[in-house]
């Protein structure tokens, strides 16, 4: 028998996470034409600073705010560090720097739509103690961890650097 995973169906307690989006974008005309309504938006969560949003691809998108695209790519990579810099803490090991260079390609299709095909994570590590090696293979566990990148359903890879002491 495989093991699957199925939402709500696990041994530990449900976490519930909340989102307003509110669309900012009627230029009086609301949706009237395809072209006459901008793509900006607000993402909103209780107690904290909104996030400046809009589409990536489409038309009236404005380059100066990000969109989903590249909200779920750095929801990845944030997912991946955070669990990596928990079990170097329990580990001994200890960073001093870390900086991932992730990416996600989105494949389109004809007629519209289209699916992410992969992701992936390019972390680069310094630590100031504990061993190189032990550091590097954390990247693994942390990997395995993540609850982003366990809930996608396209492959995440995960290429990482590590320097400092032996």
């Amino acid at each position: 028998m495989t093991p699957t995973r199925e939402g709500g169906g696990g041994a530990g307690p449900a976490h519930t996470y909340r989102a307003t989006v509110r669309w900012t974008g009627d230029l009086g005309q609301g949706t009237r034409s395809y072209h006459g309504y901008s793509r900006d938006h607000l993402i909103e969560f209780s107690g904290k600073a909104p996030i400046l949003a809009t589409s990536g691809l489409a038309p009236r998108s404005s380059p100066d705010r990000v969109n989903p695209d590249e909200l779920l790519v750095a929801s990845l990579s944030s997912c991946h560090m955070l669990w990596y810099l928990h079990l170097c803490a329990e580990s001994g090991i200890v960073v001093t720097f870390y900086e991932d260079s992730a990416e996600a390609v989105l494949q389109l299709v004809e007629g519209g739509g289209g699916t992410f095909v992969s992701a992936t994570l390019r972390p680069r590590v310094r630590i100031s103690e504990g061993s190189v090696e032990v550091a590097r293979k954390l990247h693994e566990d942390a990997h395995r961890r993540c609850f982003i990148a366990n809930s996608v359903r396209f492959p995440v890879h995960v290429e990482p650097t590590c320097t400092g002491p032996g």
